[in-house]
């Protein structure tokens, strides 16, 4: 029995994407998570921190305002 391949879950909206840049919420997955959710690290997310990308998802739809239409 060949074994099921699952997309991993994006860090900040949770989707289920496989990586990279999440089309739903426009994260992209460096490695950051919870245990150093509130750092900003910069790179491909700029000035977020993993936490206030959630926060921008719960409020906007999307990591970052920009993103929200």
């Amino acid at each position: 029995m060949a074994d099921l391949w699952v997309p991993a879950a994006c860090p900040c909206c949770a989707s289920r994407t496989g990586g990279g840049t999440c089309p739903v919420c426009f994260w992209t997955d460096d490695g950051q998570s919870d245990t150093d959710a509130d750092m900003v690290r910069g790179g491909p997310n700029g000035d977020l921190s993993l936490t206030h990308a959630r926060l921008n998802f719960a409020v906007y739809g999307a990591s970052h305002p920009r993103y929200q239409d």
